[in-house]
């Protein structure tokens, strides 16, 4: 099961009046079958995929017993966090 934050679900909007269109699917696909996790925040945890040719898309969660809590998520450049 997943939750999002307040925030979250805000930055739906916020993604979308920048140019940038994210849905529930896609950050669910990568939460599922993410490319690579990044652990150095513990205990939140990173998520990332492929957004589109130049972007990877960060997904913030943490896990609360068998819920995934999605804090946030935000596009990102390949060159700087590398090809997913």
């Amino acid at each position: 099961m997943t939750h999002f934050t307040r925030h979250a679900l805000e930055k739906f909007e916020v993604l979308k009046r920048h140019g940038v269109s994210v849905t529930n699917d896609k950050v669910a696909a990568i939460l599922n079958n993410p490319n690579v996790i990044d652990y150095s925040r513990l205990p939140l945890l990173i998520a990332q995929g492929e957004l589109d040719a130049k972007h990877v898309l960060r997904v913030v969660f943490k896990k609360e017993h068998e819920v995934i809590v999605v804090i946030t998520f935000y596009p990102a450049r390949k060159d700087k966090y590398g090809k997913s």
